[in-house]
């Protein structure tokens, strides 16, 4: 092993707002102290519950992608395992995602967002209601 994961970094324009809508998601700390970083103005952390750090990092410029727009494709998405797509739907709208594309009539187990500074992610349901954490999403989105 070369290297150990410290964490994802997120550009946007407001960090406290991403990181805040992150902890809405996914809970854990926003801007815990860690000895691996400083945190300065331009920056925000989430510790998330289950472990993984998120951190946001202030971009002047910063140009969201747009979900479905090949001159400003998404460069990743996130995908988190939820019990409820429904119940788990509603609470990130009312957290600030915005639905990019609901599934309706697919039947499929995964409907795409976008986090308030534009980033794409999805809201997966694994198998029987289970939140299968880790897991890819069976596509590409």
């Amino acid at each position: 092993m070369i290297a150990e994961l410290q964490c994802v970094v997120l550009d946007c324009a407001d960090p406290a707002r991403l990181a805040g809508f992150y902890h809405c998601l996914l809970g854990g700390e926003v801007d815990r102290p860690d000895r691996r970083w400083a945190l300065g103005d331009g920056w925000a952390t989430l510790h998330t519950a289950a472990g993984p750090v998120l951190a946001f990092q202030r971009v002047a410029d910063h140009r969201p992608p747009q979900w479905g727009d090949p001159a400003h494709p998404q460069q990743f998405h996130l995908d988190f395992g939820v019990p409820d797509l429904d119940a788990a739907q509603t609470q990130a709208v009312a957290a600030g995602a915005v639905v990019l594309d609901d599934g309706a009539g697919t039947g499929r187990p995964w409907r795409i967002y976008a986090d308030p500074a534009g980033h794409p992610f999805c809201l997966v349901q694994h198998g029987n209601g289970e939140a299968a954490v880790g897991q890819a999403s069976p596509r590409s989105a």
